[in-house]
Formats: C-alpha cells, sequence, structure tokens
C-alpha cells in the first residue's frame, strides 16, 4: 500500500503538478520535496539498529520490561538527533538563501516551503523508533497502514491545495500535515495502545551507552546514506549546479524508474536473503551455494525482463507521461535504467550480506560508493548535468558494490565464481536484448504515437515475451535450466 502511495506521489500526480503548475514550480517542488526525504534520510542508523535490539530482547526473560527500557534510552537519541537536524536545518537557513543556491530566485515562496518541509520532517524522526518496534513485535502492517493512510490525505490535501491556491507554499504545507499529523497519532496514541509497557518511561541514559548504541547504528547509517541519501542530495546537487530548470524535473522523473526498478530487487531478494542467512548461520555450505545461485539468477532474469520492457517505452511513456512538457534524454535513461539493472547482482548481494552478519564489509563497500559518487560528481554534474549526477551514482554502484560487495560474497560462496559470473551477465544481456528487440518490432507492427498506440504496443511485447517464455512453463523445462546453474 505505502509503495503505491509512494509512486502515486512520484508518477501519478506529476502530469496533474506540470498541468496546474508548470515545469518551473513542478522543478521547485520536486526539490523541495528531495531536500525533505533527504532529511527523513538522515537517520545515523538508529532505526536498524534498534530493529535488531527489538529482536533480541523479544525473546529475552521479561522482554517488556527490557525493551521499555531500551525505547526510553533510544526515543533521547532520536529526539536528540532531530532536535540538532532542526538547529542545523535552522541555521544554514539563515545563513543561505536556498532559492539563489538551487536557482529558484523566479519562485517567492520557494525559501519558506523549503524551510517548512525540511524543518517539518525532521520532527517525525522518532517515528522510525515506533516502526521498529511494531516491525518487532509483528505488527509492522499496523504501522505501515496508518502511515499510508497520513501519505493518502497528504496527497489529497496536496491536490485541493494546487486546484484552489495554484501556491507552492500551500502544497508544501499539506505535504508536511499529513506526515507530522500521523507521526504525532502514532507516538502519542497508537504506540502506547498497542505496547502498554511504554508508559511511565525512565529517562536516564549513560555518556558510554549513548555512544555504544551510535557506534553500533553508524554502518546502518552509511548504508542508509549511501542507498537512499544520495539519490536525493543528487537532486539538490543538479539544481545547485545546473542552471537549466527543468534539467531538475527531468532528472527526478527519471530517477524514479530506476528507484522503481532498485525497490522491486530489493523485494525480490529479501525472501531469498532470509534464508541465505539462515543456511549461512547453520553452516549449511552446500545448501547455500545452491540457494544463493538459483536466487540470484531468479532476480536477474526478473530485474533484466522487467528493465527490457522498461528500455523498450520509456520515451514513449515519459512524453505521454509529461505531455511534451519535460524534454526526454535518452542517455540519461540508458545509464539509470541500464545501469540500475546491471547492479542487479549486487542488489542481491548486498541483501544477503544484511543477513549474514558482515557490517565490516557492508560499512566499507557503502564508504567508498559514497566517496566515488562525492569524487566524480563535482566535476560531471557542471559539465553534463543530470546526465552527469546519473553517471557518478552508476559508478558507485558499479565500482563498490559490483566490483568489490559482489565479488567478494561470490568467490566466499560459490565454488565456480567465474563461471557462474559469465552465465549470470550472458543471461542478462540476452533477456535485455530479447525486450528491446521486442520492443522495436511492437513498434514496427503497431505503428503511431499517443496512448492508444502506446497501449497496443505495450500488450503485444508482453504477449510476444510470453510466447518466448512459455517453455519455462513446464516444470522439467525449469529443473533442467536450474541444473545447469553453476554453484
Amino acid at each position: 500500500m505505502i509503495v503505491l502511495l509512494a509512486l502515486t506521489q512520484q508518477i501519478v500526480l506529476i502530469p496533474f503538478f506540470l498541468r496546474h503548475l508548470g515545469h518551473e514550480t513542478l522543478s521547485a517542488w520536486l526539490t523541495i520535496f528531495a531536500a525533505g526525504s533527504l532529511v527523513q534520510a538522515a537517520d545515523p542508523g538508529l532505526h536498524a539498529w534498534s530493529l535488531n535490539r527489538f529482536l533480541s530482547l523479544k525473546s529475552r526473560a521479561d522482554a517488556d520490561r527490557r525493551t521499555r527500557r531500551y525505547f526510553a534510552g533510544v526515543l533521547l537519541l532520536f529526539i536528540g538527533v532531530a532536535a540538532g537536524l532542526i538547529a542545523i536545518i535552522g541555521i544554514l537557513l539563515m545563513l543561505v538563501n536556498p532559492a539563489n543556491v538551487l536557482g529558484f530566485r523566479n519562485e517567492p515562496e520557494f525559501d519558506l516551503a523549503f524551510a517548512v518541509v525540511t524543518l517539518g520532517l525532521a520532527t517525525t524522526l522518532p517515528v522510525n523508533l515506533a516502526s521498529a518496534l511494531y516491525r518487532a513485535r509483528g505488527l509492522y502492517g499496523r504501522v505501515v497502514a496508518v502511515q499510508a493512510w497520513g501519505t493518502a490525505i497528504g496527497q489529497v490535501a496536496q491536490v485541493i491545495a494546487v486546484l484552489l491556491t495554484g501556491d507552492l507554499l500551500m502544497v508544501a504545507l499539506a505535504f508536511v500535515a499529513g506526515q507530522v499529523g500521523v507521526s504525532a497519532f502514532i507516538l502519542l496514541s497508537d504506540l502506547k495502545r498497542h505496547f502498554p509497557f511504554l508508559r511511565g518511561l525512565p529517562q536516564r541514559v549513560s555518556g558510554g551507552w549513548v555512544r555504544a548504541q551510535f557506534a553500533g547504528a553508524f554502518p546502518f547509517g552509511v548504508m542508509n546514506f549511501a542507498e537512499v541519501g544520495m539519490a536525493y542530495l543528487s537532486v539538490l546537487l543538479v539544481g545547485a549546479l545546473v542552471s537549466d530548470r527543468a534539467a531538475i524535473a527531468q532528472w527526478v522523473l527519471t530517477r524514479t524508474v530506476a528507484n522503481f526498478l532498485r525497490g522491486l530487487c530489493y523485494q525480490f531478494s529479501l525472501p531469498i536473503a532470509a534464508e541465505l542467512g539462515h543456511d549461512h548461520a547453520l553452516g549449511a555450505r552446500d545448501s547455500l551455494r545452491a540457494l544463493y545461485a538459483k536466487g540470484l539468477f531468479v532476480v536477474t532474469f526478473t530485474v533484466s525482463l522487467i528493465a527490457g520492457g522498461l528500455l523498450s517505452f520509456w520515451r514513449e511513456f515519459f512524453e505521454l507521461w509529461t505531455a511534451g512538457a519535460i524534454p526526454y534524454d535518452a542517455k540519461l535513461a540508458l545509464v539509470l535504467i541500464g545501469g540500475t539493472c546491471l547492479v542487479t547482482p549486487a542488489t542481491f548481494a548486498m541483501s544477503y550480506a544484511s543477513y549474514s552478519n558482515r557490517g565490516t564489509l557492508l560499512l566499507w563497500t557503502k564508504s567508498l560508493q559514497i566517496m566515488i559518487f562525492f569524487s566524480l560528481s563535482a566535476f560531471l554534474i557542471p559539465a553534463l548535468g543530470p546526465l552527469g549526477a546519473a553517471i557518478s551514482l552508476t559508478a558507485g554502484d558499479v565500482l563498490a558494490q559490483l566490483g568489490v560487495l559482489f565479488s567478494v560474497l561470490l568467490v566466499q560462496t560459490a565454488k565456480n565464481p567465474v563461471r557462474l559470473t559469465v552465465l549470470l551477465f550472458g543471461m542478462m544481456v540476452a533477456v535485455v536484448a530479447s525486450g528491446s528487440i521486442m520492443g522495436e518490432v511492437a513498434r514496427y507492427v503497431i505503428p503511431g504515437t499517443g496512448f492508444i498506440a502506446f497501449t497496443l504496443q505495450c500488450i503485444f511485447w508482453l504477449a510476444g515475451m510470453a510466447l518466448i517464455g512459455a517453455p519455462l512453463a513446464r516444470s522439467h523445462v525449469r529443473n533442467q535450466l536450474i541444473q545447469w546453474i553453476p554453484h
């Protein structure tokens, strides 16, 4: 549900905003939205760290009392982080003018809207702790449902604000109101209703305990910034270093589909990664090798198939989506979508590493990825604009995640890593190429432009790819292919 609402915010509402606000105001709003999302990603790893702690406490004697004490202490840390973040943002807003730095001098309310979103979302950081507790106690669906309602109400409010006022500040207030309101409801009401043992929280923590929590959370913080923060930071860098305002919308919209593809890869990988983590903990090497190789091929095949379809029809969709108001950049789409597909094996490896106690490897890999991004973006974004940002992000993924993380785990796990790698990437190229060729065939058989032609071409593509993949519907064919996978 929350994924669909995120897609609604970043895909469905875009044509509406573009029509009623224009591409410059849309670019301004996308920049503010990215800044707010970057603030939400500023959790220094405490969310993931506290989740692991809650899970470990769940099986201990007197779990509720121990959880209450730990929750109270970490809540103080979250409040401190939020307060520090608000102070830093406030100081920066007094020292610099966001509209001038990010190139939106023609948007009179940009500075105030920027402040409302960034400061408002900073206050929602403590809800991450509540989310971790819900998840650890098997109630994650509850907190997701509440957050989904808040997001939906905020999106309806944004639409109303655009229709009634067409004002950037009103859109920002509508967006923040939904986020802050649902966070307050969770922390002040819903949390204590589901976890009554949290009443009467103690409020003393030692300096040593605080340092231990931040030290444990640090690797997760680096991972979180590398996976989430850099994507939003790149929007601000493009805004600050590129004069063309339409380039911001072009970058954000193209990046959205790459994030969607990466998100699907995570969803496909996580169940398999959990099983791999179980095998790793038990020391079941043979089972681990076989499942790792099979899972790697299945996830890579699925993502490659989707990437082939996206590369075939992204131009037509983009032009319909933006009604031609935002220029299409074929190179940008190729780098982002193709790059995301290329690093699918590394994304799978990262999911496995998260479940197999490889924090040090993840920390060094993500640190290298961040260094590569900043080193390249300083030169490439001013020279190439959004394409430079895409190359910087993709280079970090390829060199750090694929070159280091994937390679190390493959050597440690597989008996024949070279053969497995050759077959894996050969399959990836074949599937993506087949999808792209089928897209050209669809356009040849069903010529024309517009929504109807686009829909018919997509249907033809789906039918053609289903026909090509029909042999996989037979169990003996699938089993034979699985037997050929080296592990």
